[in-house]
């Protein structure tokens, strides 16, 4: 395995050591990229596991396939970000802007994602067991084929109001496909 230093040019001034290698792109652990500028960067396969990503600006980045174990994602700028089959398993999405993100096949088990921004997410096929969306806009959010068991939807204050919305959500999308599904079987 060849590993070769370099800098992302996004991050400016900032100098952190990434290195290739045949799995993708592996920041070393303890990464801090709070704030970083990681507007459309290609971070295919990438090793962000347990990286410090606080406020950074992820819009539009590529991060499919990505290993996002652990990381901390607070307030994390993500729309339109391509996070298909990303692992963010126990990672920390509290108040992140998911706006059109997609997530399908994504893992966010035991994830926080409590107060996200999820409108328009694609999280079809996601894996959302145990994940916190208490307070998390799912306005429009296609969770098609998701695993939601366990998912946290409330707070004793708000008793059974994000399972309803969550569960009207599913029933739109269940009706549009058997729309569609009748509509193909004519």
């Amino acid at each position: 395995m060849e590993n070769t230093a370099f800098t992302l040019p996004q991050l400016g001034d900032r100098q952190v050591s990434v290195y290739r290698d045949t799995n993708g792109y592996e920041i070393k652990p303890g990464a801090n990229l709070v704030g970083a500028n990681l507007v459309g960067a290609n971070l295919i396969g990438a090793n962000l596991e347990g990286a410090n990503l606080i406020g950074a600006n992820l819009k539009f980045a590529n991060l499919e396939g990505a290993n996002l174990i652990g990381a901390n994602l607070k307030f994390a700028k993500l729309k339109g970000a391509d996070l298909e089959g990303a692992n963010l398993y126990s990672a920390n999405l509290e108040d992140a802007n998911l706006e059109g993100a997609n997530l399908y096949s994504a893992n966010l088990e035991d994830a926080d994602l409590e107060g996200a921004n999820l409108k328009f997410a694609k999280l079809k096929g996601a894996n959302l067991e145990g994940a916190d969306l208490w307070d998390a806009n799912l306005e429009g959010a296609n969770l098609w084929g998701a695993n939601v068991t366990g998912t946290i939807l409330e707070k004793k204050d708000d008793k059974d109001l994000k399972i309803q919305q969550l569960e009207e959500e599913l029933k739109k999308y269940k009706n549009k496909f058997n729309q569609l599904k009748e509509l193909l079987d004519a």
